[in-house]
């Protein structure tokens, strides 16, 4: 109980704030923020230097949507907008040469992404790749090559990626290699020659290799897809890979690879803790300067003392921040700095390394104050069957860690993870009285073969009790309010919403899912094209709809519909090619026909994900009022 309560008004330029006097304590309440400020578009966002660092090109808000713009460094003249994006952002952008842009954009969600190009003048704009239902991906920007690049697609076939070379100027192509069925990468040399590929069948993985384009590929091993040698990239005399390999381990480590013998020749950096598969290199200097891992945070490990000088000069600069380089010039003199925290979406800036200039080119989201943001901190607790499960734990700044209304925020993937750092949702529910629980339940990536595998045909069962876990721990501690949980997720955490509702229906409250499938027989059916090499891997982690009828029925929530009691509010874009709109439709029709509330959003110009601000405001928006309806807010 609060003992004392007063209000004072502080002039603190920011707010008024509610000052609360509880058993000794003195909590400080900071102020609603605007929901539109934490899920408008970035001020600027993806700055990159052009080759030279002569340029710099970043993405901007033009008409509510992402546009790329180009500024000449030092220039006081206003930038130029290159692109014109109305109906959606322009997906991604990179440097062709010093005076040209590449970028993709896809059609209302649906992840067919095409290629276009444009000139640093605003002119000579061309779409690359004019081709209906077929997906790009770039496989080698070719930086010494001026008008082309090698690309991948799918036109000759939907589910099968050949590879082309493209004239980036007249559009013209040409097939450098065909996908003979069952190809899932593509892997240049340091001078563009294709000569390393991944074949798969979905369970078994190969790593081809030929010594020049001229050969034919050949296998030089095979491995079950659980244990990867997986190509990053070749030596600097394009002799041998460097490879990230949990074979013969658990934890993924870097080695130097020679694919002519299948030989491991040199252990380049193993953590005992986590995978690693980042390594860092300078072409200009052709050394490997060092790799980037996440354990509780992201961390450097530096081979080469200048890369390591640099990254000590830039912290000291930025300190408090986790400290990244975002680009370079070819000569590694110009860059571009990052800087980002739990508390703030980041800023951009220039770094000049010969005349010493540093300058703050941009701040993403200037509107959010960090001392406003709440800390994420970085928890564990022990599943019921004794794993270690990792996580994050954000609590509302200014009250007491005590009996509060809590969501459960389990990530997508399921075979990703997650980070330490800033995220909008987490920031927006702190803000609103919300404890948030993020965990990395087994089956999530980074932690190891053992950590991944265990989540194989554990959907609504051990994964699903990991999270469970999460919330008994919680209550434990004595921040959750048994009576006040929730839960939300996109994607695999949609999935995990409706599981938990269905299967245990006693722990939330209330739950909300955001593209999440909710029959794993129809998801299965429904796989996009390009995902078709990967579907017996699939089966493997998930469960064979023939083999596994039971297993995949048992866990699909929607034959568990009638076990759903608590009021659910689900949100789906209408051109989502991996979880469609039947999965959503299904769900809602289930409920629906027994009465239970349930809300359901659904944007016909949105994909996986709603990507247009003003969807993004109509979802939060309706997600806000749908927790405090459910969950309220906490006791002041």
């Amino acid at each position: 109980m609060w003992k004392h309560i007063f209000l004072a008004v502080l002039v603190t330029g920011i707010a008024v704030v509610i000052l609360m006097w509880n058993a000794g304590s003195l909590w400080a309440l900071p102020r609603q923020i605007p929901l539109e400020d934490f899920f408008r578009n970035p001020e600027k966002v993806s700055f990159s230097l052009s080759p030279n660092g002569g340029y710099l090109a970043y993405m901007q808000p033009w008409q509510r949507r992402m546009n790329v713009y180009v500024q000449k460094i030092g220039s006081h003249d206003e930038p130029l907008r290159l692109t014109e994006a109305t109906a959606r952002n322009v997906a991604g952008y990179f440097w062709k040469g010093n005076d040209r842009i590449i970028y993709v954009q896809d059609a209302g969600g649906d992840e067919n992404y095409h290629l276009f190009y444009v000139d640093i003048t605003g002119k000579n704009k061309k779409e690359l790749t004019p081709f209906p239902n077929v997906r790009v991906s770039i496989v080698d920007d070719l930086e010494d090559v001026e008008n082309e690049m090698i690309i991948a697609m799918n036109r000759r076939d939907s589910r099968l990626f050949d590879v082309y070379r493209i004239n980036v100027t007249t559009g013209e192509m040409g097939l450098v290699a065909e996908n003979p069925g069952d190809i899932a990468g593509w892997l240049t040399d340091n001078e563009g020659k294709l000569r390393a590929a991944v074949r798969s069948d979905g369970v078994q993985t190969s790593l081809l290799y030929r010594k020049t384009e001229d050969e034919p590929f050949r296998t030089v091993i095979t491995t079950n897809f659980k244990d990867s040698v997986s190509p990053l990239f070749f030596t600097f005399d394009n002799r041998y890979l460097y490879v990230a390999s949990n074979l013969h381990r658990d934890k993924s480590a870097i080695y130097r690879y020679d694919p002519e013998t299948g030989a491991f020749l040199d252990l380049v950096y193993e953590h005992p803790e986590v995978d690693v598969y980042r390594l860092l290199r300078s072409k200009k200097r052709q050394v490997i300067t060092g790799v980037r891992f996440v354990t509780d945070k992201g961390h450097y490990a530096f081979f080469d003392e200048e890369r390591e000088q640099l990254q000590a000069t830039l912290e000291e600069k930025l300190p408090g921040y986790e400290v990244g380089i975002a680009s370079m010039s070819r000569d590694e003199n110009r860059m571009l700095v990052y800087a980002g925290s739990d508390r703030t979406l980041g800023s951009y800036y220039f770094y000049d390394r010969n005349t010493g200039d540093f300058e703050k080119l941009a701040d993403l989201s200037p509107w959010l104050k960090e001392e406003e943001m709440a800390p994420m901190r970085s928890i564990a607790y022990t599943s019921r069957d004794g794993l270690a499960i990792h996580g994050y734990l954000t609590l509302p700044v200014g009250v007491e860690p005590k009996n509060l209304p809590v969501v459960v925020h389990p990530h997508g993937g399921p075979w990703a993870r997650d980070v330490w750092g800033f995220s909008p949702e987490v920031q927006f529910l702190a803000n609103r009285g919300y404890a948030v629980l993020e965990m990395n339940f087994r089956g999530s990536t980074g932690y190891g073969k053992s950590f991944w595998v265990a989540g194989f045909r554990q959907w609504g069962r051990n994964m699903q009790n990991d999270i469970t876990d999460g919330v008994s721990w919680l209550i434990k501690e004595g921040i959750a309010d048994a009576e006040r949980v929730g839960i939300y997720g996109a994607s695999y955490g949609g999935y995990a919403v409706l599981a938990g509702l269905a299967f245990t229906p006693d722990i939330y409250a209330c739950g909300v899912d955001f593209v999440g499938p909710s029959n794993l027989f129809t998801l299965l059916e429904t796989l996009p094209p390009y995902w078709e090499l990967g579907r017996q891997m699939m089966y493997e982690q998930i469960g064979d709809p023939e083999k596994d009828k039971d297993l995949l029925r048992s866990v699909s929530p929607v034959f568990h519909a009638d076990k759903i009691r608590a009021p659910l509010f689900v949100a789906q874009g209408a051109n989502d090619p991996r979880v469609k709109k039947a999965e959503s439709d299904q769900i809602v029709e289930a409920l629906r026909k027994r009465n239970i509330d349930v809300e359901y959003m659904v944007k016909n110009n949105e994909g996986h994900g709603f990507a247009n601000e003003e969807n993004r405001f109509d979802f939060y928006r309706a997600m806000e009022t749908f927790l405090s309806r459910h969950l309220g807010k906490p006791t002041k």
